[in-house]
């Protein structure tokens, strides 16, 4: 019925789909560790959400000279030719990949006005910048026949980069927690491990497609074996809080301290923001 939607997914490719990867690992192990990852993840989520501290909101008005207009508009033109090149080569299901998710938060943050939901969002995304490294380190183009889709794939991905700089560099509602409080961090990751096991795994399975390798693991993946999902849980653990703090590091180093980059005198300073003033309509 939805053989629309992955029917195009290249069989060439190494692990990319078919029954070896789907069958990678027994039902009763994928089973296993669904049931362990999600119960510890849920746990997580419950004792973290309650500390989770966001600074009080305070409307204003943003004395923007286009930069976010600019940004969404070329952001949204991307996505808009990732959904047709999805469509033209029938592999639709592949926008289910956390990076083009993600990349569709940023549009949503670039465009929505300010409010808390909107940093919620900003800062948990923060936590999501493993995907593009990762599709940097480990390039997965070989699907991708089309010239200009393959070179999507590079700017996409560099894009996802760029946009939290510039929102950092915005300020307001687009600030960061302080640097050793890891809560966000952990929640983000938790939600991360959610979406993996229960979203892509249960589309993934019947589909027989490799969604984020969920199904097998990938040819260069050093922890090849029927513990590679354990190992990735563990070492994405590592990297995703690590990432995000040293990215926000940086951000902070070029933004108020590096000569050539520096526009604010500190992260949370809002620019040349300005309070929303009422004015009273004249009888």
């Amino acid at each position: 019925m939805f053989e629309w939607a992955y029917s195009g997914a290249n069989k060439a490719v190494p692990r990319n789909v078919g029954p070896e990867c789907a069958f990678y690992l027994s039902h009763q192990r994928q089973i296993i560790e669904t049931v362990l990852v999600t119960a510890i993840c849920i746990y997580i989520l419950i004792i973290t959400f309650p500390k989770l501290k966001i600074p009080k909101e305070e409307n204003y008005i943003k004395s923007d000279r286009g930069g976010k207009r600019l940004l969404v508009i070329l952001l949204t033109l991307l996505w808009g030719m990732e959904i047709g090149f999805k469509f033209a080569s029938r592999t639709v299901i592949y926008l289910l990949n956390p990076c083009h998710v993600t990349t569709l938060i940023q549009i949503y943050l670039l465009s929505a006005p300010p409010s808390k939901t909107v940093t919620t969002l900003f800062r948990i995304h923060l936590n999501l910048l493993n995907g593009p490294l990762l599709a940097f380190l480990f390039p997965e183009t070989a699907s991708r026949t089309i010239f200009a889709e393959a070179a999507l794939y590079w700017i996409q991905h560099g894009m996802m980069f760029v946009i939290p700089y510039y929102l950092l560099r915005i300020g307001g509602v687009y600030n960061i927690e302080p640097f050793w409080d890891f809560n966000w961090a952990i929640f983000s990751y938790s939600l991360n491990l959610l979406y993996h096991f229960i979203v892509l795994q249960s589309i993934a399975i019947p589909a027989q497609v490799n969604l984020n390798h969920m199904l097998c693991p990938a040819i260069l993946d050093p922890f090849e074996g029927p513990w590679y999902r354990i190992a990735a849980v563990i070492h994405q653990a590592l990297l995703c809080p690590l990432l995000c703090k040293v990215y926000c590091l940086v951000a902070e180093f070029c933004l108020t301290k590096f000569p050539l980059t520096k526009v604010k005198p500190q992260m949370k300073d809002d620019l040349k923001d300005k309070p929303i003033v009422e004015t009273s309509k004249k009888d």
